[in-house]
Parts: C-alpha cells; sequence; structure tokens
C-alpha cells in the first residue's frame, strides 16, 4: 500500500501559454514548474494531456535542432504505451514540420516485451509505425530489444550494442543522453516493478530480463544503475488513477520505482498532467 510521501521544500512558478483546440479556437493552459530541495528534479504540471506531450516534443527536437552534440552520436532510450506514442507523433511533426534531422540519433529501448517485433505489444513497433519510418531513419541507427530470442541472450545483446556505442569497456556502465520513462499506478518506470528483484544502482548490469505482473509478462528493461547513469531522464507521467504513485515517488522516501530512481539521480525532469 502507498505511504504518504514526506514533504520536501517546493518552489514553483506558474506561467499561462495558449495552444490551439481542434476548432482551432485559443485555449489558455496553465504551466507548473516546480523544482523541488532534499531530491534533485524538476516537475511541469499541465492541465492537459496535449500539451503536455506538446510541450516534451517541441523541447526535444529544439534540442536536436540546436546540435549541441555536434557529430557526436546521441544515444536515445524510447519507452512505450498510449500517452508516449502520443509525444512520438508529436515529436515527428516537430522533425518535419522545422526540417530537423534526427541523423545523430542512436535509438535504444528502456524496456521491451518478448514479443516479435511486429507484435501490437511491441515497445519498438510503436516507435516505428510513429517515429522512425516516417522520419526515415536508417535501420544502422536503430537498436531494437530482440524480444523475440531467449530472454538472457536478448539482454547480453542489447547491452553489448548500448556499451559499443557509448565507446566504454564491457564492464563499464554506458552513458545515455537521455531516457524516456513512463510511470505505471503502482509507480513502476520501464519494467522495473515495485516486487521486482533487488538492483544496486551501481552495479554494471545493463538490460536483464525479468517477469512482468501483467501479459506479456517476460520483459526486458533497463537496470537501475543503466537509468542513473543517463546524462538526462525525462519521466512522462500521465493519468488521474496515477496521483497516488507520484506523490509517493516525490518523497523523500518514496518507496516505488520511480522514486529509487529519483533518489539514485542528480536530476530528473517529470512531465505531468496528474494534479498535484
Amino acid at each position: 500500500m502507498l505511504q504518504p510521501a514526506l514533504p520536501l521544500h517546493r518552489e514553483a512558478a506558474t506561467r499561462a501559454t495558449s495552444r490551439k483546440d481542434a476548432d482551432g479556437e485559443l485555449r489558455t493552459v496553465r504551466v507548473i514548474t516546480e523544482n523541488y530541495r532534499g531530491m534533485s528534479y524538476t516537475v511541469r504540471r499541465f492541465t492537459e494531456t496535449g500539451m503536455l506531450v506538446g510541450a516534451a516534443a517541441t523541447e526535444w527536437v529544439h534540442r536536436i535542432r540546436q546540435n549541441v552534440l555536434g557529430d557526436r552520436p546521441y544515444l536515445v532510450a524510447l519507452g512505450g504505451g498510449r500517452v508516449f506514442g502520443d509525444f512520438l507523433i508529436a515529436a515527428t511533426a516537430q522533425f518535419q514540420g522545422l526540417a530537423v534531422s534526427p541523423k545523430n540519433i542512436e535509438f535504444f529501448w528502456g524496456d521491451e516485451r518478448c514479443v516479435p517485433p511486429d507484435h501490437p505489444d511491441s515497445n519498438y513497433r510503436l516507435a516505428e509505425t510513429a517515429l522512425l519510418r516516417p522520419l526515415g531513419v536508417a535501420a544502422s541507427r536503430i537498436h531494437r530489444l530482440r524480444g523475440e530470442i531467449v530472454p538472457d541472450e536478448a539482454a547480453a545483446a542489447a547491452a553489448a550494442v548500448l556499451r559499443a556505442a557509448a565507446g566504454v569497456g564491457a564492464t563499464e556502465q554506458p552513458n545515455l543522453d537521455l531516457i524516456f520513462l513512463g510511470m505505471g499506478e503502482d509507480g513502476h518506470v520501464a519494467s522495473l516493478f515495485p516486487d521486482g528483484p533487488a538492483q544496486e544502482t551501481k552495479s554494471p548490469i545493463v538490460y536483464l530480463p525479468v517477469i512482468g505482473p501483467k501479459p506479456p509478462p517476460q520483459r526486458l528493461t533497463l537496470s537501475y544503475a543503466a537509468i542513473a547513469a543517463a546524462k538526462e531522464v525525462w519521466v512522462i507521467a500521465s493519468g488521474s488513477g496515477k496521483q497516488p504513485a507520484l506523490h509517493e515517488s516525490l518523497g523523500k522516501d518514496g518507496n516505488t520505482p520511480l522514486g529509487r530512481v529519483l533518489r539514485g539521480r542528480g536530476h530528473t525532469t517529470i512531465f505531468t498532467d496528474i494534479p498535484q
């Protein structure tokens, strides 16, 4: 059962922004940005899901457009789920509308169900349909988790590819530039669930096979250590039913997978439409 979160010092700024609705009418939407002392994370709260995914997509694509990394490969791990699919569609529109090329991006995944790549539950299929194919991303830059093979073999192969792309040794933890995570009603992120096996955040494990509570149960996921090592992590959390889990996760002793991620990192950004 989720326990009440311990209070942290919160600094909040509210701004109003406008967007067109389905009828072309301008609507004013409040965006609340919260910074917390005691744990280093920023929460950006939106009053509607469309604004949330649009803002996250715009910020990501503008970063790519600025080409802050020059010619160095940009290593990103994608997520899954309905709202993340909406984010990918919004990002694709931004890439195309601004004529921004994703040529420097190396695409990885934060987790995957152990299913073939054309399966409806595949996170790869979601991204391939919504982002990769529309943008014409080269196959050489797509590094999917091979859910159709033996999970242990798939985890080892994915770790080797990611380490090679990051330029680190076989026992080192690679540093992804950005990991996108969602959050479930139990506070799980990627396929790291509340009752999953204990892991050290300094472990050299990159990907591991796990059993999830919902079908299909066999999954592959980035470890806590791999998430802790990333340069940036953006959490896209949507849905009023997730309010208790998010509330606990943001507490100093939050006993959820997201809470553990927040405690293990220098800074994390959360985009959400979940009210406080």
